[in-house]
């Protein structure tokens, strides 16, 4: 298709310009004010022009999960929701579409999904995830999160405290199974992209995460990975590694330019320079870290080192939500507390800018999409000005970032092809979706959760907090 999107505001380096845009095929083909029509003119007046927003970290069929999980730290929350995880591909189909639409109504092009797999249903459950993408029209790149140590593996003295079994499955066959998704599912000229995707080192051994790397240098995947997101991993990378797990995983040749780690709040002044040195990109999920209680990630050390930083949701079960426009405001003004220095603060349109090129640099794709240049692919979005969100008339993306958007997406093209005009998806019904949905929830019962009691105490020993039941002095 053929696009020319009249009078289009778009930010310059000295404040906004009016121009037109021309998209042919799957690209950007000419920006200037005054291009003749080509193929379907497209109203642009008062609206601002944006290239797309990558959601850099999130797991879909979290999406069932919403508003269920109590608030807890990491190591607990994850024992609930592994309790109440679906096992149903139908329901890993459902919610990676309801991800899909939740991120491209909030500026989002392009997800990076760390997808849980269910047990037995490998291959399938990848399928349906690349099925609702593609149906949805989003770009997408499947991270299957995959281990090969058992659950206890991931608290601090776990393995030798804690009753456990070994993990059913041998790291040959996870990475066989890994080689097969591979197979099945790769398809980046379809916008469907698969990365290795280990959960971390906490619950993946070194021979695991070799593996991947092989994997990964063989068809040139991405790699993402969960990296130090709590106290208690530093405990063990320390416990693990006598170390620094950032050190050790750039010892396994698994950090490039083509990894990005979910997280990285626990890291010091040496990991940092790693980081740097190795090109890896950090995704900040600010809204998450708040939920369990994480911490705050070091953004500002890192822009300050060269660490290219992008931004995620995270799964729903610790969001609650998949808006990027919240996750880039809680993500950009959380740190204006962690310096006083304000100059180092980040401002709207760098958080636009990590928004969009970070996260497509995150992803291996910078030298082909994520800003507004000629011959790019074109993942662009439309904002209403006229949204009363976006009023006054003051600094556009001030607004877009610093305020609270509310159903300012007008238009949103992914790959060139035009998947939402008007406010609304063109790709999905949405009221059959959303009534697909509310009628799975006329069963509900809540949920009993059993895996928390047998690792509780085990982890308030370990943290320091007093036994279960009591109160600090």
């Amino acid at each position: 298709m053929t696009y020319t999107l009249r009078s289009a505001l778009i930010p310059v380096e000295d404040g906004y310009a009016t121009v037109d845009v021309q998209i042919e095929d799957d690209r950007i083909a000419a920006i200037a004010p005054g291009l003749p029509s080509v193929g379907t003119a497209i109203d642009a007046e008062n609206k601002l022009l944006l290239p797309g927003f990558v959601n850099g970290h999130t797991h879909s069929p979290q999406f069932w999960q919403r508003g269920l999980i109590p608030q807890l730290p990491l190591e607990l929350w994850l024992a609930d929701v592994f309790d109440t995880s679906t096992t149903e591909v139908e329901k890993t189909y459902l919610g990676a579409l309801g991800t899909a639409i939740n991120t491209l109504l909030s500026g989002g092009t392009c997800v990076m999904d760390h997808l849980y797999l269910i047990a037995g249903q490998e291959l399938e459950s990848v399928a349906a995830a690349a099925r609702a993408y593609k149906e949805v029209g989003i770009r997408a790149f499947i991270a299957p999160l995959i281990q090969d140590l058992p659950f206890v593996a991931g608290y601090p003295e776990g393995v030798q405290t804690l009753p456990h079994q070994p993990y059913p499955q041998s790291t040959a066959d996870v990475l066989a199974t890994m080689e097969a998704i591979v197979a099945q599912s790769h398809a980046p000229d379809d916008g469907i992209y698969i990365a290795v995707g280990p959960t971390g080192f906490h619950r993946c051994s070194d021979a695991l995460f070799e593996g991947l790397r092989d994997l990964s240098n063989r068809h040139n995947l991405c790699r993402h990975t969960h990296l130090l997101e709590t106290r208690s991993q530093k405990m063990l990378a320390q416990e693990r590694f006598g170390g620094s797990a950032v050190k050790h995983l750039q010892q396994l040749g698994f950090l490039d330019h083509r990894t990005s780690l979910a997280h990285s709040i626990w890291l010091d002044d040496a990991d940092i320079g790693i980081l740097a040195e190795t090109k890896s990109t950090v995704v900040h999920n600010a809204l998450s870290n708040l939920r369990l209680g994480s911490g705050i990630a070091p953004v500002l050390k890192y822009l300050q080192a060269g660490v290219n930083v992008a931004f995620g949701c995270d799964g729903a079960a610790s969001n609650d939500g998949q808006d990027m426009l919240e996750a880039i405001k809680i993500g950009s003004l959380l740190h204006n507390i962690t310096d006083p220095d304000y100059q180092h603060w980040i401002t709207p349109h760098k958080a636009v800018e990590m928004a969009a090129i970070g996260g497509f640099t995150g992803v291996n794709l910078a030298d082909q999409v994520g800003s507004l240049t000629v011959g790019k692919q074109a993942d662009l979005v439309l904002y209403d000005l006229k949204n009363l969100s976006l009023l006054p008339r003051t600094d556009p993306i001030k607004l877009l970032v610093l305020g609270r958007p509310n159903a300012a997406v007008e238009s949103v093209w992914v790959r060139g092809r035009q998947v939402v005009l008007g406010g609304k998806l063109q790709t999905v019904d949405m009221a059959h979706f959303s009534q697909t949905i509310f009628n799975d929830g006329a069963g509900y019962h809540a949920p009993r959760y059993s895996t928390i009691h047998q690792v509780e105490a085990h982890y308030r020993r370990v943290m320091g907090l007093s036994e279960c039941g009591e109160t600090m002095a």
